[in-house]
């Protein structure tokens, strides 16, 4: 029996010059994403459609939360089948498309974490782990585009390893 749960956060317009929307370029695609006893993600469009590059938008959130889906998972994986990761890294990249009409969607995301693992451990079931992720993730089984793995795995000794 499925466990149901609620999310919530704040999502706060924070683009308001003075004038509020009365004309299309007096007012900043900017917000603050606020959940309660966590700090403020202050945001803006994405870059394209004129945000503000140093802040996150949406697009990058979204790549951001799948892959931090994934690596969670990946951890926990790796930790029931006796998997020592040492450390985990991903640089997702994800294509997108936006139409004449201003609408726009993902077509795919890659994920491509880097991880090293402790030597000796199984390094085909480390890098198999990758597969069995996608029935877990809560958020890749909720996107309607292809999300794909490229991991790269190091075999290194461990923190506690001994040294002799």
């Amino acid at each position: 029996m499925a466990n149901n749960h609620t999310y919530t956060s704040r999502v706060e317009w924070t683009g308001n010059t003075g004038e509020g929307t009365r004309t299309y370029k007096g007012y900043e695609r900017t917000w603050d994403i606020a959940v309660p006893g966590k700090p403020v993600i202050h945001c803006s469009n994405d870059p394209l459609l004129g945000g503000d590059p140093t802040l996150m938008n949406p697009e990058d959130l979204l790549i951001s939360a799948l892959s931090a889906c994934h690596m969670l998972w990946y951890l926990h994986l790796a930790s029931v089948d006796k998997i020592t990761v040492l450390s985990y890294r991903d640089d997702p990249v994800a294509q997108g498309e936006n139409m004449p009409d201003g609408s726009g969607r993902f077509l795919n995301a890659t994920l491509r974490p880097h991880i090293t693992v402790e030597a000796g451990c199984d390094l085909v079931r480390a890098h198999d782990i990758h597969h069995d992720i996608h029935k877990y993730c809560f958020i890749a089984r909720s996107v309607n585009f292809p999300v794909s793995c490229e991991p790269v795995m190091t075999a290194q000794q461990g923190l506690n390893a001994d040294p002799r």
